[in-house]
């Protein structure tokens, strides 16, 4: 009869004191973790088998028209409807107050017909202006990259693949100047659809809207690309498309956000704190553990000597990093 395995050994080593961890200058140099919202949706995707399809793509040469992509999951349908602009360049904000962005979207509960598309139609475009109903979960609008969009796009027409360096500097095809949720221009409430397994992580709706404006973004350089030269056009390299996100130009709401719920950011912080500190109390690591955390370490540094940022503060932030990774390789090499 084998063992039952063990519970998880409660944290010896004392958490550390809040002077220390809540203080602005580390919040806000955190770093993504498993944790993070989009690594709880990812891993969800991936383990709960989740399918997706685009079954409408009526777009046109000059990148107008609407897109459908649809995500299936165990027990329930969602539905991003892009809505695709030719917006001229004079018009492109990305202030919160801009009334015109190159797509706007908005994530629907379940499948759409004709009859939902016209309605969105004529209220998601406006965002402010447009009203939608509690079928909708989400709402975002989004703007092209001045410096990746149309460079990717010509690039793909003329056989070529887009500079990998233009991509690592810029890392992004379009960034969201919002993303709306929780009863916004009416749509649905988070409390609505808080029972349901994929939305009980905070802001899991909102990551899924981001996840499929990605494909979105991509479907659209191809297409365009395709469009202007169809014999010659290339899609985007798999190394490549892997480098390539969302950007984000605005976090305004969140700013009131952090203020006026103190307790989940304290739970956020609680649950890294205590895995920190359980993994501090160990008095070992297994031989197969040890060998995991040194592969994990040297991927880390190579991963922080990609990073790039015109901010003289992010500057400086990060090259303390790559040095504190630096001397843990190191140490961990001596170790051996």
């Amino acid at each position: 009869m084998s063992n039952p395995a063990p519970s998880v050994a409660k944290a010896k080593v004392p958490l550390r004191p809040p002077e220390i961890v809540m203080r602005l200058e580390r919040l806000g140099a955190n770093f993504q973790s498993r944790l993070s919202f989009i690594r709880i949706l990812m891993r969800r995707m991936q383990s709960e088998n989740w399918c997706f399809d685009r079954p409408n793509f009526d777009i046109d040469e000059n990148g107008v028209g609407v897109a459908v992509y649809r995500v299936n999951g165990p027990d329930r349908i969602y539905s991003l409807v892009a809505f695709s602009h030719d917006l001229p360049d004079d018009q492109r904000s990305d202030r919160v107050i801009a009334e015109a962005w190159d797509a706007t979207f908005a994530l629907v509960d379940g499948d759409v017909d004709a009859a939902d598309i016209r309605r969105l139609e004529s209220n998601v475009p406006k965002q402010e202006a447009g009203r939608v109903s509690s079928k909708e979960l989400t709402l975002s609008r989004a703007n092209r990259s001045v410096r990746l969009f149309e460079h990717t796009v010509e690039t793909l027409a003329a056989g070529n693949q887009p500079d990998a360096d233009l991509i690592e500097q810029t890392g992004y095809l379009m960034r969201t100047t919002a993303v709306y949720g929780s009863g916004k221009f009416g749509a649905a409430d988070h409390t609505s659809i808080a029972d349901r397994p994929e939305f009980t992580a905070p802001f899991q709706a909102e990551m899924l809207t981001v996840y499929l404006i990605r494909a979105f973004s991509i479907d659209l350089v191809e297409h365009l690309a395709a469009c202007r030269a169809p014999d010659a056009a290339r899609r985007i390299a798999p190394n490549l498309r892997r480098r390539l996100g969302i950007g984000n130009s605005t976090g305004l709401g969140m700013a009131p956000f952090l203020l006026n719920h103190p307790m989940l950011i304290n739970n956020w912080i609680m649950a890294r704190e205590t895995a920190l500190a359980r993994i501090r109390s160990l008095p070992e690591a297994s031989p197969k553990a040890a060998a995991r955390f040194r592969t994990l370490a040297i991927q880390a540094a190579a991963n922080a000597h990609s990073w790039i940022s015109q901010h003289p503060i992010q500057q400086a932030k990060i090259a303390i990093l790559r040095r504190d990774l630096e001397l843990l390789n190191a140490r961990l090499a001596q170790n051996c």
